[in-house]
């Protein structure tokens, strides 16, 4: 009888630590995301675990607490029996025995059921933990201040580095793991990855430039604007005056016909000047993030993006952010990215004005896109010059080719993976510039006579890499309107 007495205590002891055990891994192991979406469907173990999670140093230092009472008192209690039965030696046996149970029934077996299932594990326990956290708050509390004190002697505060906070290298970790059959889930681990990168992209990597964009003369004659703005597929263009860089307004397609409409003047008595809005100027430098915040805040679609010296560089939407989330949004179904078109060998076909980000985020390569916005603004980056028609140059893993020029603009080129690699290289410091370049290809003895030259048509595709619409693109929030 005596000895049964004392096994029963052994064994519910042996019971608490593994219960102890188990609960610090499958507190600290569940999914956090899991248990805010349960309390907010009004799970009321779920708002519990969250609670102890909210105050991790006091969770663990309390179940640490009472597994160091509980691994004693079994010890204590096993060696007497054990002294009991084998006499002088039985502590021995009693340190075997006790190990092996303590290791495979108190340690390993709930905690790899813990890990196995972790959020099930912790809102089914999570009640009893709660109230094991309360009753040994006092002696936790005096464990925690002694705790801080000795740290804080080697300079360590545990306030900044226990209390467990969801980063955004954890969140895009999360989402690199969202997998899945079907192109629905690349596709939406590409989104949430573009919405973290908000805050890291500039106004200026996805403006539309002033090269590409459509503006109105306020002094051409009523008629000539007027048919400019019924031809084009956009409603706001930039007005200027004199000088593309002399900006004095935004006019709205919407206005300039309802003026007409209400019959307040014929077209040649249009005063285009009154017509236009005030134009709203922001820096190149600003944030996807913060740029989409004042779309929101003042309301509004479209502006002007200038640099710091004032001068104007292009104009940025509503659209062109959130193509930066979803991706191109188009009138062309059968393109599905403007200036990239396959040409059959592995390599494609990309207008100079296309962006890196475009390309990486379409093609699943990876450019560098931390030195220049544009693909030719990448080639002539890296080669540190204006490169000519047919030079090719060989870096970051990719062979460019140059198939087209516009004066000092390259308006087409070919890019193809090689050897398969489509990663991006490590900077190199040290390196010389020529050194990123394949020696250009020289031109033939003989040159080609004009028939032999390729067809019109398979540069031009090319060179108008992006639709019709992306030759004005002065108004492109119509969509986003």
């Amino acid at each position: 009888m005596e000895t049964l007495l004392t096994l029963v205590p052994i064994a519910i002891l042996l019971l608490l630590a593994a219960f102890f055990g188990g609960a610090e891994t499958a507190l600290t192991a569940t999914s956090q995301a899991r248990m805010l979406e349960l309390e907010r469907q009004g799970d009321p173990r779920a708002a519990v675990v969250n609670a102890l999670r909210s105050n991790r140093e006091r969770m663990i230092s309390s179940l640490l607490t009472a597994q160091n009472i509980v691994a004693p008192l079994a010890a204590v209690l096993t060696t007497s029996l054990f002294l009991s039965w084998f006499g002088k030696g039985g502590e021995i046996y009693a340190t075997i025995v006790l190990s092996v149970l303590f290791i495979v029934f108190g340690e390993v077996l709930p905690k790899s059921y813990a890990l196995y299932a972790p959020d099930r594990t912790s809102l089914a326990i999570a009640p009893i933990v709660a109230g094991a956290v309360r009753v040994l708050a006092p002696f936790t509390a005096a464990v925690e201040w002694v705790v801080r004190r000795m740290l804080l002697l080697f300079g360590v505060r545990t306030q900044q580095s226990i209390l467990a906070t969801t980063t955004e290298e954890e969140l895009r970790g999360v989402i690199s793991m969202h997998q899945g059959p079907g192109p629905e889930i690349e596709a939406e681990r590409r989104m949430l990855s573009s919405i973290l990168d908000l805050g890291d992209v500039t106004v200026g990597e996805v403006m539309t430039h002033r090269s590409a964009t459509a503006m109105i003369d306020a002094d051409k004659s009523p008629q000539v604007i007027l048919r400019q703005v019924l031809s084009s597929p956009y409603s706001r263009l930039p007005v200027y005056r004199g000088n593309p860089d002399n900006i004095i307004g935004v006019l709205h397609a919407k206005d300039l016909l309802r003026t007409l409409s209400r019959g307040k003047g014929a077209a040649p008595a249009l005063d285009i000047a009154k017509l236009a809005t005030p134009a709203w100027f922001i820096p190149e430098s600003t944030s996807l993030l913060d740029q989409l915040r004042e779309f929101r805040r003042r309301r509004e679609h479209f502006a002007l993006v200038v640099d710091e010296y004032g001068a104007f560089q292009g104009v940025v939407t509503l659209e062109d952010i959130l193509e930066e989330i979803v991706g191109k949004i188009g009138d062309v179904p059968e393109q599905a990215q403007p200036g990239m078109r396959p040409a059959g060998d592995g390599s494609y076909i990309v207008g100079g004005e296309v962006t890196v980000r475009d390309v990486n985020r379409e093609l699943g390569w990876d450019l560098p896109d931390d030195k220049a916005a544009t693909v030719a603004g990448l080639v002539m980056h890296e080669a540190q010059r204006i490169p000519e028609v047919r030079q090719v140059f060989a870096f970051h893993g990719f062979r460019f080719e140059i198939l087209r020029k516009k004066n000092n603009r390259i308006t087409a080129l070919k890019v193809k993976p090689m050897d398969g690699t489509a990663k991006k290289s490590p900077p190199d410091a040290n390196a010389s510039p020529p050194s990123a370049t394949v020696p250009a290809t020289p031109p033939p003895a003989n040159p080609r006579p004009a028939a032999e030259q390729p067809p019109a048509d398979h540069v031009d595709s090319a060179d108008r890499a992006e639709p019709a619409d992306r030759a004005n693109p002065a108004g492109r929030d119509d969509k986003a309107a």
